[in-house]
């Protein structure tokens, strides 16, 4: 399928003039600066933060590109992924009018996005056993011309496991629109990114974030990957300082101490083996899903009930069990040893009061 990022971009978009900051005008990094209507004397809090941030974190990016192996402007970052989903689709679906593809279950924020945006989405369910429905999803994208976007979350959240490889790479080959794939959780996986077909596909766009392996949730930072062309026009419609300084600087010196973040992902995925196989022994667990994610989705009689009782014993997970294909089930997090040893504890003295 051939692709036009033209074709897929609202008409307007590509002619709107951007916010200039004063940054923009003045990119270097020396001089009185009487620019930007900053406080000359600092801050309140005695830090230098009363000038503005670099708006495209032209720094940042360069580690970043050094440690994913692409080039600077092949990146965008933003207040977490949540952002660069929100301006893909108001990039590229005119409201009430284009639509986005869903394949539930999938993570909610792709839903709320384009309801907010009021953009119509179309669902194909994935397989019971959590892979993409290659024949639904061809059939959708045939049945849907104003489809737009997709969106594919791998490894995928609620579920935790990765899509098939092959699988992905068939609906980026048939759409004609912006595939976006989701990879919060693939620091956590044995699986290759999909950043290293960037070059090949022009409609890929791979998402990551900090908040997960890095530890960096409060931050707020998620990183896109795509072509050049398409972040250009991201970096057009996003609001000029969209990632703060001191994410900047606290994101930087993370991108330091690699070693650190590596040895955090080796603990997370030895415990949430361990964890897997404790869970399996217990009467009440019915099924443990494979994950390549940092979570386990855990299928048990009654999720809500059970879901209850841990929060009332100050242990919280997460109630899937009203999700597609996930009846029954709870979200958990792979915790420290003792966090998930408590957990064990607690799941082993449930009783069930129908019984």
């Amino acid at each position: 399928m051939s692709f036009s990022l033209s074709s897929v971009l609202r008409p307007h978009i590509l002619s709107v003039k951007p916010y200039s900051s004063a940054r923009d005008e003045y990119e270097g990094t020396e001089g009185i600066f009487l620019d930007a209507n900053e406080n000359p004397f600092g801050s309140a809090t005695g830090q230098p933060y009363n000038r503005y941030p670099d708006p495209y974190q032209a720094q940042l990016k360069r580690k970043i590109a050094n440690l994913k192996h692409v080039r600077p402007e092949q990146i965008f970052l933003g207040n977490g992924s949540d952002e660069p989903i929100d301006l893909l689709i108001r990039a590229a679906c005119t409201p009430g009018q284009d639509e986005i593809i869903l394949l539930p279950p999938t993570y909610g924020m792709y839903e709320v996005s384009a309801g907010i945006n009021n953009v119509p989405m179309v669902k194909v369910s994935l397989t019971p056993d959590f892979q993409l429905d290659v024949p639904a999803t061809l059939a959708a994208i045939a049945a849907h011309p104003k489809a737009k976007l997709i969106f594919l979350c791998s490894p995928n959240n609620p579920t935790g496991n990765s899509l098939q490889r092959e699988d992905v790479i068939q609906i980026i080959e048939a759409f004609a629109g912006l595939v976006i794939v989701d990879e919060a959780y693939i620091d956590f996986s044995s699986e290759p990114s999909f950043i290293t077909l960037l070059d090949r596909f022009p409609n890929l766009v791979v998402l990551q974030t900090f908040s997960k392996a890095w530890g960096l949730a409060a931050l707020r930072l998620g990183m896109a990957f795509a072509s050049a062309e398409l972040i250009s026009v991201l970096n057009k419609i996003k609001a000029p300082y969209n990632v703060n300084a001191l994410t900047q600087q606290l994101a930087s010196e993370s991108l330091d101490n690699l070693t650190v973040k590596d040895k955090m992902v080796k603990e997370i995925i030895s415990q949430r083996e361990l964890l897997l196989v404790q869970l399996s022994t217990l009467p009440l667990v019915q099924k443990v899903f494979p994950s390549d994610a940092n979570f386990l989705l855990v299928r048990v009689p009654d999720g809500k009930r059970v879901y209850q009782y841990l929060v009332d014993g100050k242990i919280i997970v997460r109630d899937r069990s009203g999700v597609r294909l996930c009846e029954g089930c709870l979200r958990i997090t792979v915790g420290t040893p003792d966090e998930n040893s408590k957990l064990i504890e607690s799941l082993s003295a449930y009783r069930n009061p129908n019984n």
